[in-house]
């Protein structure tokens, strides 16, 4: 089994390594690199072969099978993105054709008829396949049934044929609260709903893009003995999820900075990636967090600047090219780390062998600072360009430890394993949906197809059968 998301529109993205169809490595989204590990499964571009990767409300830059490919503005999304649509095809056949089963992944709704004539991520990839469909709800926001069956409804009869039925997803409280809502929607659409998956509050995965930021879940107290790390929650912020790790520590009470003022309170700032750097610095001064963050280490205490975040730190940063805006354009930096960036068009995806990887237009030039394994220093402050380097156990004990010290707290390791954490989610995940879901009856549909189900109006106003 292999999963697949033709289309995934995420900032947060991973670098696998290359697959039966890429001699190079790439870069895909991380929802479907998980899904790869739940699968048992190397990762490959395959999985993934489109990912944008929004650069702005109307434009988005453009990663086919794994590498850069341009920009796409918002009014392409109808008619222009033939080309994206021809590549997802073919990447799914030829998953297809080396796996018995290939869970296709939608994006955002089937039901976006505004965007129908150029969809291939949803009902245009069913069609391409006649696989059959499964409409998840979200209850969590609220008219689930409606928007359910009104998904529907608004699809023309050809793909309503493929809709065979619903799951609803993160419901609180008791199931018979909800069966007579399910037994109506079956009866009035002819579907059925194969399960109800519960709320979990303990069930932690890697986020897939911005939506899902937010603080996390408060513990109910604070703790004065915790050390306190404040991640600064830029506007186009990317691999947040490098601090995931950071927030399973026990002793570690994380928190989101957008606030000049917050930054004197918090132990340890965390400047994370984003897809836009010189954009993300201005949007810093303009919020005067970075004289907060200078000051912050003028005090003695630690900041750790991740990719774009460790750019910032640095001296200056050139775009000559415009790689991320008008060319020629150049912005001093914090002046934090003796290290300078220029922009190149060109990407650099590099997998290492900690699991830590490298997604990057810009090329920092550490000759003029103190750098070893990939790593910057300067007295309290630190840089690297690795995502994800956090998720190592030993890099991480380190540097809480190098923290603790620099502000004068005790460290002891909680023995935390992120790897048998994330594992632990998965099966969490997984033994949630074994008890949840009607697996034989979704495997079944795998198999065998919808069958007949009847056409909701209006989606047979054609008069379709």
């Amino acid at each position: 089994m292999a999963p697949f998301k033709a289309q995934n529109m995420s900032n947060n993205s991973m670098v696998v390594a290359p697959g039966p169809r890429s001699k190079q490595s790439g870069e895909i989204g991380r929802a479907q690199w998980v899904q790869a590990l739940a699968a048992g499964l190397e990762p490959e571009v395959t999985m993934n072969p489109v990912l944008l990767k929004p650069g702005g409300d109307q434009r988005s830059h453009v990663v086919v099978e794994g590498q850069p490919a341009g920009t796409i503005e918002s009014s392409e999304f109808i008619g222009g993105r033939t080309h994206l649509a021809e590549t997802a095809f073919a990447a799914f056949d030829d998953l297809a054709s080396r796996f018995e089963l290939v869970v296709c992944e939608g994006a955002g709704s089937p039901a976006e008829i505004n965007l129908r004539a150029g969809d291939y991520a949803n009902m245009g990839l069913a069609c391409h396949a006649d696989m059959p469909v499964v409409i998840v709800g979200d209850i969590d926001r609220g008219g689930a049934f409606a928007s359910l069956f009104g998904t529907v409804s608004l699809l023309e009869a050809a793909d309503q044929r493929l809709i065979a039925g619903f799951i609803i997803n993160k419901f609180r409280g008791d199931d018979a609260l909800l069966q007579p809502g399910i037994e109506r929607l079956t009866a009035i659409s002819g579907r059925s709903t194969f399960g109800v998956l519960p709320w979990s509050p303990d069930l932690w995965l890697d986020a897939e893009d911005s939506l899902q930021l937010r603080p996390p879940e408060s513990r109910g107290y604070a703790d004065p003995a915790r050390m306190r790390v404040g991640v600064v929650r830029l506007p186009r912020i990317s691999n947040f999820t490098d601090v995931d790790a950071l927030n399973l520590e026990p002793g570690i009470e994380l928190v989101w900075l957008d606030e000049s003022g917050a930054v004197a309170e918090v132990d340890l700032v965390v400047l994370p990636g984003t897809r836009a750097t010189l954009a993300d610095l201005s949007w810093l001064r303009v919020r005067g967090l970075d004289r907060a963050i200078v000051a912050h280490v003028a005090a003695g205490r630690p900041v750790l600047g991740i990719c774009g975040g460790f750019q910032m730190l640095g001296r200056s940063i050139a775009d000559p090219d415009g790689v991320e805006g008008p060319a020629g354009t150049e912005m001093s930096g914090l002046g934090l780390l003796g290290v300078t960036t220029t922009f190149a068009p060109d990407k650099v995806l590099r997998a290492h062998g900690d699991g830590s990887y490298e997604v990057h237009h810009g090329r920092v030039d550490v000759s003029a600072a103190t750098a070893k394994d990939g790593w910057t220093h300067s007295g309290v402050v630190m840089g690297t360009m690795r995502h994800g380097a956090l998720e190592s156990d030993e890099t991480r004990v380190r540097l809480l430890e190098f923290v603790a010290s620099a502000v004068g707290r005790r460290w002891n390791p909680s023995g935390v394993s992120f790897s048998a954490a994330r594992d632990e989610q998965l099966n969490v995940l997984g033994d949630l949906a074994e008890k949840h879901l009607d697996l034989d009856a979704l495997l079944a549909l795998a198999q065998d197809g919808v069958g007949d189900v009847p056409i909701l109006p209006p989606g047979d106003a054609t008069g379709a059968q």
